[in-house]
């Protein structure tokens, strides 16, 4: 079994903003597969995909326990499901990636993301598999751009990756990360 978590921040407010890149392409996602979210446990929301192309079965999650506090909703899902590091595939916006790119790694640090710093120090460990959303650098205050929804080009932009997102972790999933790092970095 493999678990998939798109980092974001519940609530109206916070619906279609930068910083809930990975709940919109955990919501791509769970269109292509014909997956419902319809658990809501451990302070988050997921649904268990059994799909013919996929090898096994997939959990889609998105937390609920707003961005600093992700890990506080993977560790219990995982440890409930006894799924490893090795099994999960992070999603989450990045400033550091322009607008409407992404970015696959097997590892690394948070690299200024709270929500994955989280995870990193409840999981205790940089091996997670990550799929950075590029959401570009902001033109003034990282917190309110991050919490801005996007217009115009820069909201094209934003639907390209989490395409192109849901397109790499589908990959991912069928053929196996490497290769989807291969394809679509």
């Amino acid at each position: 079994m493999k678990i998939v978590v798109g980092l974001g921040n519940p609530g109206k407010q916070y619906e279609k903003t930068r910083h809930n890149m990975g709940y919109m392409v955990i919501d791509e996602l769970a269109d292509i597969f014909s997956c419902d979210l319809d658990y809501n446990k451990f302070k988050g929301v997921y649904g268990i995909c059994r799909h013919p192309l996929l090898k096994e079965p997939v959990i889609f999650a998105k937390p609920e326990t707003f961005m600093n506090l992700s890990g506080e909703f993977v560790r219990p899902l995982m440890d409930y499901f006894k799924l490893t590091p090795d099994d999960l595939i992070i999603i989450y916006d990045d400033m550091a990636i322009p607008e409407g790119k992404i970015r696959l790694r097997p590892s690394g640090s948070h690299g200024s993301h709270n929500g994955m710093r989280n995870i990193i120090d409840i999981l205790k460990t940089e091996k997670i598999k990550r799929i950075r959303v590029g959401i570009g650098e902001p033109q003034y205050s990282g917190v309110d751009y991050v919490l801005s929804k996007p217009t115009g080009e820069s909201l094209a932009l934003a639907n390209e990756a989490i395409e192109a997102a849901a397109k790499a972790t589908k990959d991912a999933l069928i053929n196996g990360f490497d290769h989807a790092m291969n394809h679509f970095n």
